[in-house]
């Protein structure tokens, strides 16, 4: 099986598993929800990682890094592909982990459910937001494993989620007032001890 195959069925599987878990979610509270948040905003931000993917393929760009620039480590022929199969699969197995222990609360991006409770446990203990975290080394496996062109999907991947933790933060801070603010100042975003 070709790298390619490899990521692209664990991209698949990891996809099919989400939406079927997502079937036993709670209810979605519509008033708690991020007022410009859109199925237009989705479209637009797929949308312009695959103009910025096919910019970047047909200037060349990509080839080009590979073989002179720093990026020449990243190249698919390097020996960084199974180094990126087993970080995409440390990222998929931190969301999953994730996505276990925040149950039915879990929503789309920027949404809360009806009864949402507070996860402050397993990986959220460290870590406001690790799925996205996870969703992130994901992708950054991704790009060790089959090159630099895949780089701007996850820079820009990554942006919406930094926007979106920092609206689901807004959000959790007004529904839980008392338990949000020290729950935030003992864990860090995105990334443990760091960020």
């Amino acid at each position: 099986m070709t790298t390619t195959r490899l990521i692209g069925g664990l991209w698949t599987g990891f996809l099919v598993l989400w939406w079927t878990w997502a079937l036993f979610n709670k209810k979605a509270d519509r008033g708690a929800t991020w007022r410009g948040r859109s199925w237009t905003f989705r479209l637009g931000l797929l949308v312009a990682i695959v103009l910025v993917m096919r910019l970047v393929r047909r200037s060349g760009l990509a080839g080009w890094l590979a073989v002179h620039g720093p990026a020449a480590l990243l190249h698919p022929a390097a020996p960084w592909q199974g180094i990126g199969v087993a970080v995409c699969v440390v990222g998929f197995a931190f969301a999953i982990w994730a996505r276990a222990y925040l149950g039915g609360n879990w929503g789309i991006p920027m949404s809360m459910r009806q009864q949402h409770d507070l996860v402050t446990s397993g990986p959220y203990a460290r870590v406001r937001h690790p799925i996205y975290s996870g969703l992130v080394l994901s992708g950054l496996g991704t790009v060790l494993a089959l090159g630099v062109l895949w780089l701007p999907a996850v820079v820009l991947v990554g942006l919406f989620f930094v926007i979106s933790a920092h609206t689901e933060e807004r959000m959790l801070a007004e529904h839980f007032p008392e338990a949000y603010p020290p729950y935030k100042a003992r864990t860090r975003m995105l990334i443990p001890f760091v960020f």
